[in-house]
């Protein structure tokens, strides 16, 4: 309410005449005389000596009118950096990622369009990135996990089968394809409990009726990879985030192979914002592997939850 009554002060100050501050202001005459008046009978004061044709400030109207000119500049600050946002050339997108390998070419797909916009990308489990998500720290969350929530809208970024993953110089390197039970009597390298790869593995293995066999928990898909280069056993991977190297050999399944899920989740309630929407536009999915399913961009990146 007074920002209202201060713009109209500042104004009739500026141009000296309320008939053409009722002009400027795009408001009546009388309007414009009611705001002066309540302003003047809220403070007890007088702002203006009134004259024939004009108005002049008083006293305390001259010591008002810098501070209504601050006011005004920084109203008019507000406004450049509202628009600008709002236009997405200004901000941050904030990404929480189980795994950046999935999610990293759409985000160069935003940088490209949205170069104003600052990105971070921040990587933790799924619970961890999807709490930040909900406390509003960060925008989107990508996650192996399907999660069903009505708070929510979730993309497919991909469906990945899985692959083993083994150094050139290791026995089943030389197979073209790999039983599931052939993974029992080698030492495997695997994440640690809760990640779905490890789940997928434990699950078509014991689908097989075969237990975990000898392994080593590794941390991270970058640690395992390394384990393998120094020929410490094989692992199991969505064939996606395989890297190109010629010390990594990955060897489809013989049968068919467990799929891994990625998605892309963010607040329902912020789905039609331009930063959340802008992101969404610019979903890309991954690249295939060789031998890797082509996956039909049409059924990937529309959200498929609303819950």
């Amino acid at each position: 309410m007074l920002g209202d009554l201060l713009v109209t002060f500042f104004e009739v100050a500026r141009q000296g005449s309320i008939t053409t501050a009722a002009r400027q202001l795009r408001i009546s005459q009388p309007t414009v005389t009611g705001r002066i008046r309540q302003l003047e009978e809220i403070y007890g004061v007088e702002l203006f000596h009134r004259r024939a044709s004009r108005v002049d400030l008083s006293d305390v109207g001259i010591a008002l009118m810098p501070l209504a000119e601050q006011m005004m500049q920084q109203e008019g600050d507000a406004d450049f950096l509202l628009r600008n946002a709002g236009s997405l050339r200004f901000g941050k997108l904030r990404i929480g990622a189980t795994g950046p390998f999935y999610i990293l070419r759409s985000i160069a797909a935003f940088r490209q369009r949205y170069p104003d916009i600052g990105v971070t990308l921040e990587t933790g489990n799924s619970k961890t990135v999807l709490d930040a998500l909900f406390d509003y720290r960060i925008d989107a969350a990508v996650s192996s996990h399907a999660v069903e929530d009505d708070r929510l809208t979730r993309v497919t970024l991909a469906a990945d089968p899985t692959v083993v993953v083994a150094h050139p110089d290791h026995a089943l390197a030389r197979a073209s394809r790999i039983d599931i039970a052939e993974l029992a009597r080698h030492h495997l390298l695997v994440r640690e409990r809760g990640s779905m790869t490890r789940e997928a593995t434990e699950s078509a293995l014991a689908a097989a009726n075969l237990e975990l066999p000898a392994h080593t928990v590794i941390g991270s898909r970058e640690a395992i990879c390394e384990a393998i280069r120094h020929n410490l056993g094989v692992s199991v991977m969505p064939v996606g985030e395989v890297p190109r190297d010629p010390t990594l050999r990955a060897i489809p399944f013989a049968g068919p192979a467990p799929v891994i899920h990625e998605y892309l989740y963010c607040l329902q309630a912020r789905r039609a914002t331009r930063l959340v929407t802008a992101l969404l536009d610019c979903v890309v999915l991954p690249t295939p592997a060789a031998g890797a399913p082509i996956l039909d961009p049409s059924h990937d990146l529309t959200p498929e939850h609303q819950s």
